[in-house]
C-alpha cells in the first residue's frame, strides 16, 4: 500500500511524466488540454491496479476458512509470485484506454474511497470505546494506579490539545470574511460539547458504565484535527482565510508532512479494519468448521487408519459439542510431523476473513488515489514549487468536514442506541 501510494505520488509530478514518454518512444502520450490530466489519470492507472490486485485476491480466498485449506497459501505466503502480478498490472493498467479511467476515476473510485472513510470512522469509534474499556479493566486488575494516571492523563492531553487546535482556528482561519470557517469551527466545538457531556449522562452511564470522557476526548481531537486540515488546505481565492497559502516554507513542510501522514495513517487504519473488521465475519468470532473438501492433510496415514491426530479428535469432538470450542485453544500439538507448523494458530479457523481483508484494502487503494487527485480536482501548482498540495480544493475541503460530521453521528449514536434500544443491547 505504502509502495503504490508512493509511486501514484511520484507520478503526478511532470518529470514523471516526461520519463514514461520518453521510455513507451511516445506511446502513453496522453491528448489532455489540461497539464495535469495525465498525472491525474496516472494516479487512477495505479490505484485501479492494486485495487484489482486485491479484488483478484479477495475472490480467490472466499470460503478459506483455515490454514488447511490449500488456497490459505495465497494469503500466508506466494509473496514472490504476488508482487510480480502487483508489478504486472501496474503496468498493463497504462495499456488500458483513458475513457476507461475517466469512468473509474468518476464513479467506481469515488464510490469506494466514500465507503473506506466510512469504515474508518467507524473504526476510530470502535478504538475510543476499546482504549477506555481496556485501561479500565487493567486498572481493575492492577494493584497500582498505573492505568488510572494513564486513561486520565491521556484523556486531559487530548482534550487541552482539542482546545489548542481551536484555538489556533480562531486566531488564525477566522477572520472578518470567513463566514463559513467560522461556522465550521463553532459547529465543531458545540458537536464536541454536545457529545462531552452526552458521554457522562447518568442514563448513558447506566446503560455502559465504562462509557465517559476518555471516549469522548479521542473522537473531539479527532474531529477537530479534521475541521483544521479542511480550512488549512482551503485553496488560495483571494481571501485571508487561509494564511498558509501564503507561506512557501510552511506550506512545503505542511504537503510533505501530510503526504507522509496520509500514507501511514491509511495503511494503519486498512490493516486494524480489515483484520477487526473481518473478525465479525468468521461465526460471532468462533472457529469456523472445517472445509475437508479443501483440506490438505496434515499426516500421510492409511485411509483406514486407527490412529488420529489429537487436533483431530479435539476437532471432531467440538463439532460434536462434546467439548467448547476454547479446548481448540488449549491444543498445544507436539507431534513431530516435519510438515505441521506448532507457531499456527489458524490450524481450526482463521483469525480474521481473508477475503473482507482484501476488500477493504482494495477500497484503501481507491481512497488514496481520490486524495491524490484531490477529489478529481487536481491542478498543477504555479511557479516553481512542483509539489503536490493533496487536499487543497474545495471537494476535498468539505469531505474532511462532513467526516468529522459523520464522526460526531456514529459516536453518539454508539452513545445512544443502548439507552433506545435496551433489549437489543443487553446480550453485549
Amino acid at each position: 500500500m505504502l509502495a503504490n501510494s508512493l509511486l501514484a505520488w511520484v507520478l503526478l509530478s511532470e518529470w514523471a511524466s516526461k520519463q514514461l514518454e520518453s521510455i513507451t518512444h511516445g506511446y502513453l502520450k496522453l491528448n489532455c488540454e489540461d497539464a495535469s490530466c495525465y498525472g491525474t489519470l496516472g494516479v487512477q492507472r495505479v490505484g485501479f491496479a492494486l485495487a484489482l490486485f486485491h479484488f483478484i485476491l479477495g475472490a480467490l480466498l472466499i470460503g478459506v476458512h483455515d490454514t488447511r485449506s490449500s488456497r490459505a497459501a495465497i494469503q500466508n505466503g506466494w509473496w514472490g509470485p504476488k508482487v510480480i502480478v502487483w508489478i504486472g498490472l501496474v503496468i498493463a493498467s497504462f495499456f488500458i484506454p483513458t475513457g476507461f479511467f475517466m469512468f473509474y476515476g468518476n464513479y467506481v473510485a469515488l464510490i469506494g474511497a466514500s465507503i473506506f472513510i466510512l469504515f474508518g470512522l467507524i473504526l476510530l469509534v470502535d478504538f475510543a470505546h476499546t482504549w477506555s474499556e481496556t485501561c479500565i479493566a487493567k486498572w481493575e486488575q492492577s494493584d497500582t494506579n498505573k492505568w488510572k494516571f494513564i486513561l486520565v492523563g491521556s484523556t486531559l492531553i487530548m482534550y487541552l490539545g482539542a482546545i489548542v487546535l481551536t484555538g489556533v482556528m480562531y486566531g488564525y482561519f477566522a477572520s472578518s470574511g470567513c463566514g463559513l470557517n467560522i461556522f465550521w469551527i463553532t459547529f465543531n466545538l458545540i458537536m464536541a460539547l454536545a457529545v462531552t457531556v452526552v458521554g457522562i449522562l447518568p442514563s448513558v452511564q447506566e446503560a455502559n458504565p465504562r462509557s465517559g470522557l476518555a471516549q469522548s476526548s479521542m473522537v473531539v481531537i479527532y474531529c477537530a484535527y479534521l475541521v483544521l486540515s479542511a480550512v488549512a488546505n482551503e485553496p488560495d481565492e483571494g481571501t485571508n482565510c487561509n494564511p498558509l497559502r501564503k507561506a512557501r516554507g510552511t506550506r512545503t513542510t505542511t504537503v510533505l508532512m501530510g503526504a507522509v501522514f496520509t500514507f501511514l495513517a491509511v495503511a494503519y487504519s486498512t490493516s486494524r479494519a480489515a483484520t477487526q473488521g473481518g473478525k465479525a465475519m468468521i461465526n460471532n468470532g468462533d472457529y469456523a468448521p472445517l472445509n475437508s473438501d479443501s483440506a490438505v492433510p496434515l499426516v500421510s496415514s492409511p485411509p483406514h487408519s486407527s490412529s488420529m491426530r489429537r487436533s483431530d479428535a479435539l476437532l471432531a469432538a467440538v463439532e460434536s459439542g462434546a467439548l467448547p470450542v476454547s479446548a481448540l485453544d488449549e491444543d498445544d500439538d507436539d507431534d513431530d510431523d516435519e510438515n505441521y507448523d506448532v507457531k499456527d494458530d489458524e490450524k481450526n479457523g482463521c483469525q480474521y476473513n481473508y477475503s473482507f481483508f482484501h476488500i477493504v484494502f482494495a477500497l484503501a487503494a481507491m481512497y488514496i488515489s481520490m486524495v491524490l487527485t484531490n477529489w478529481n480536482t487536481f491542478t498543477q501548482p504555479d511557479g516553481e514549487d512542483h509539489l503536490i498540495l493533496i487536499g487543497q480544493s474545495w471537494p476535498a475541503v468539505w469531505v474532511k468536514i462532513v467526516s468529522s460530521w459523520i464522526c460526531y453521528g456514529l459516536y453518539g449514536f454508539s452513545l445512544l442506541a443502548p439507552v433506545i434500544f435496551p433489549d437489543r443491547f443487553a446480550e453485549y
